[in-house]
C-alpha cells in the first residue's frame, strides 16, 4: 500500500519546487549582499542566512502537507479553526503588529517578522474550496449557495486592506473570485453576481468621493504618476521602474554574469526583495528570466491540470485556488518590474526575499502534491481494482475464479 502511494506522487512538482527555492537562494545572496552593508549595516550574507533557515522550516511543511491527506481539511472543525485564526491575527495586526513601510502588516518576534495576511491566503483557499464543494447540490442558489461565503471572502479582505495592503487584500479577493468562478455554477448565477457587484460598487461611490484625499494619498498617486512616465519622474516617482529599466536592458540575452549587477549596488531600492527578477535579468539575462518564468508557469498549469483531473470538487478548487494563488501573484510582481502595471510591492513566488511567503507558499505546494497523489493514485489503481472485482464477479457467476 505505501509503495503504490510513493509511487503515486508528482516528483515533478517536488523537482521544480526545490529547483526554484534553490535559485531563489542563489539569487537573493546576490542582491542583497550589498544592500545588506551599505543599507542595514549587517554581513553580506544576512538576507541569504535568514532565507536559508526559512527555507528549510517551508521544506518541513512542504514534506507535511504532502504526506497529510487533504480531504482532512475539509472537516468543520478544522475549517472553523483556521478561519477563526485568521480572523484574530488580523485583527491583532492592528493591536500589536509592527509598522514597516506605512504598513501594519507584521508582527515583529525578535529580528523575525512574521506576516499573517500571507498564511491567510492558504486558510481562504480551503475555507471556500471546502464550502464551495459542500454546497454543489444548491450552488445555483444565490442567498444560499453563493454569498456567505462571499461576504467572509470580502471581510477577510476589508481587514487586510485597512493595514493597509491592498496587494495582498486584491491577490486574497482575485483568488477567491477564482475559486467561485470556477466552482460549477451556471452563467445566469454569475451574471447576477456581476450585476450586484456593479450595483455595490455604484453604492459605495459617494462614499470614496468623500475620502478621496485619505484613500488616495500621495503615496498611491506616486506609484501611478511612475508607472505612467517613469522617465520623467526619475528620480522621484518612477524612481524604482526607471532602474528595473536599465537592469532589465542591461542584461541582454547572456547577462553580466552571475554577482556583477550594477542597480543592486544602490541604484534599486530592496532588490532582494520585489524587483529581484530585475537582478536576474540584468546577472543572468533571458536564461535566468526564462527559468524562472518556466518554472513557475509549469506550477501554475500543473496544478490547473490536477485540478480538472481530480474527480473530488473539494479537491479540484483547492488544486485550482493554490494555481491561480501562484500565477496572479507571479503575474503581479512581473508586471510591476516590467512596467505593465503599476508596483504593488508583491514578491516574486519562491524567489523573492520573505520568510512567511516561502512558507506559505511551501505549504501550499505540499497540499497540491498530496492532491496529485490522490488523482493517480486513484487513476491508476482503482480502476485496475474495479477491473479486477468486475472481471472476478463475471467470471464467478459462471463458476470460475480469478486469482
Amino acid at each position: 500500500m505505501l509503495k503504490k502511494i510513493l509511487k503515486s506522487y508528482d516528483y515533478s512538482l517536488v523537482v521544480v519546487y526545490i529547483l526554484l527555492c534553490l535559485f531563489g537562494l542563489v539569487m537573493i545572496y546576490s542582491a542583497s549582499m550589498v544592500v545588506a552593508v551599505q543599507k542595514y549595516g549587517y554581513s553580506s550574507d544576512f538576507f541569504y542566512m535568514k532565507q536559508l533557515k526559512s527555507f528549510i522550516f517551508s521544506l518541513i511543511a512542504f514534506i507535511i502537507t504532502a504526506f497529510f491527506p487533504y480531504k482532512i481539511y475539509k472537516s468543520n472543525k478544522f475549517l472553523g479553526t483556521i478561519m477563526l485564526i485568521s480572523v484574530v491575527a488580523l485583527i491583532g495586526i492592528r493591536l500589536f503588529g509592527h509598522n514597516s513601510n506605512n504598513a501594519q502588516s507584521w508582527f515583529k518576534i525578535g529580528t523575525s517578522m512574521i506576516q499573517p495576511s500571507e498564511f491567510v491566503k492558504l486558510s481562504v483557499i480551503i475555507y471556500l474550496s471546502a464550502v464551495y464543494a459542500k454546497k454543489q447540490s444548491y450552488i445555483d442558489q444565490f442567498n444560499k449557495g453563493v454569498i456567505p461565503p462571499l461576504l467572509f471572502l470580502i471581510f477577510v479582505c476589508f481587514l487586510i486592506a485597512i493595514e493597509p495592503d491592498f496587494g495582498t487584500a486584491s491577490i486574497i479577493f482575485a483568488i477567491g473570485l477564482t475559486i467561485l468562478l470556477c466552482s460549477g455554477m451556471k452563467m445566469k448565477t454569475m451574471m447576477k453576481l456581476l450585476g450586484l457587484g456593479l450595483i455595490v460598487v455604484l453604492l459605495l461611490s459617494p462614499f470614496f468621493l468623500l475620502k478621496k484625499d485619505e484613500i488616495f494619498t500621495k503615496n498611491k498617486i506616486a506609484r501611478i504618476t511612475g508607472y505612467m512616465d517613469p522617465f520623467k519622474s526619475q528620480a522621484k516617482e518612477g524612481f524604482q521602474l526607471y532602474n528595473s529599466y536599465l537592469a532589465l536592458g542591461s542584461g541582454g540575452v547572456k547577462g553580466l554574469g552571475l554577482g556583477q549587477s550594477v542597480q543592486k549596488l544602490g541604484y534599486l531600492p530592496e532588490p532582494h526583495t520585489d524587483f529581484i527578477m530585475a537582478i536576474i535579468a540584468e546577472e543572468l539575462g533571458i536564461f535566468g528570466v526564462g527559468f524562472v518564468i518556466i518554472g513557475l508557469s509549469y506550477l501554475v498549469l500543473r496544478g490547473i491540470y490536477i485540478g480538472v483531473k481530480c474527480r473530488d470538487p473539494f479537491g479540484s478548487l483547492l488544486s485550482i485556488g493554490i494555481s491561480s494563488m501562484i500565477g496572479i501573484q507571479s503575474f503581479i510582481n512581473l508586471g510591476g518590474v516590467s512596467g505593465l502595471i503599476p508596483i504593488t510591492g508583491v514578491p516574486l513566488p519562491l524567489i523573492s526575499y520573505g520568510g512567511s511567503s516561502l512558507l506559505l507558499l511551501s505549504a501550499s505546494l505540499g497540499v497540491l502534491v498530496n492532491v496529485s497523489m490522490f488523482v493517480k493514485y486513484e487513476d491508476k489503481y482503482k480502476k485496475k481494482e474495479e477491473t479486477t472485482t468486475f472481471v472476478n464477479s463475471k467470471f464467478n457467476n459462471r463458476g470460475f475464479k480469478v486469482h
